[in-house]
């Protein structure tokens, strides 16, 4: 009986110790307004500060209120939005801009469908408005710091230089439904862009992919390798997760 009694004591102990031990946490920036709704993003963070997820989110009330078929909209100050990521743990993205595409853009027959482009900056807001100058946007990262098969296209002042994945289906002749890009200015990469449509959006409750990867990393830190879409509760939230740490070279 008197070892029973210390057993459970010790089971006990245990139990509270565990409870004491800080899980992952998840912060939430301020929600910002698209259209009729809401958007805003999160940070997912481990115990030791590692990240493990950064998402977008958008509610059901932008997602349905957002204007469908006007061909220059998306130039407009209410269809482009800076939403700032939290900055917790090793986090390395700095915001998201947020840009809606109600009749897409070039190139024509490609892209020109309804979208998102959701990109991650792992460079200020500050810094990012700044990239105007057209030598600093034609200059390309070198070939091991982006992943194989892809190409430059035009690059964006106030973006920066983006990169398509030559393997990605619309390029090949199918639908767009969704890719991912990456960006750079500078000789540098500095975005990762899901670029997903609403129809897709709106018609998938759950999806997953890997996020190509290049040989090399500029600097040291946490780099996602997949991107995925979750709906549910009427939000819908998009991820880059699978975190690793990469070191600089």
């Amino acid at each position: 009986m008197k070892k029973f009694l210390i057993l459970l004591t010790f089971a006990s102990a245990l139990v509270a110790c565990e409870k004491d031990q800080p899980k992952e946490k998840v912060y939430t920036s301020q929600k910002v307004t698209l259209h009729g709704g809401k958007v805003w993003s999160s940070a997912k963070v481990s115990k030791d500060g590692k990240p493990e997820q950064v998402s977008i989110i958008v509610d059901d009330a932008a997602m349905n209120s957002v204007p469908v078929g006007q061909p220059t909209d998306h130039v407009g100050h209410e269809n482009n939005l800076m939403i700032p990521v939290p900055q917790e743990g090793s986090v390395p993205f700095k915001f998201i801009m947020v840009n809606w595409n109600s009749s897409g853009h070039e190139p024509e027959n490609v892209y020109t469908l309804p979208h998102f482009d959701f990109h991650f900056y792992m460079t200020p807001q500050s810094e990012v408005v700044g990239y105007t100058d057209m030598t600093k946007l034609e200059i390309d990262p070198a070939a091991d710091y982006l992943p194989a098969n892809h190409i430059g296209g035009a690059p964006a002042p106030g973006m920066g230089k983006h990169w398509l994945d030559l393997a990605s289906p619309e390029l090949g002749g199918e639908t767009f439904t969704q890719t991912f890009i990456y960006g750079s200015y500078d000789g540098k990469v500095v975005f990762y862009e899901p670029m997903i449509t609403r129809d897709y959006l709106l018609a998938t409750n759950s999806f997953e992919r890997d996020i190509p990867q290049p040989a090399k990393f500029k600097n040291s830190g946490y780099y996602p390798t997949r991107m995925k879409i979750k709906r549910e509760n009427g939000v819908t939230e998009v991820s880059l997760e699978g975190f690793i740490y990469r070191q600089g070279s």
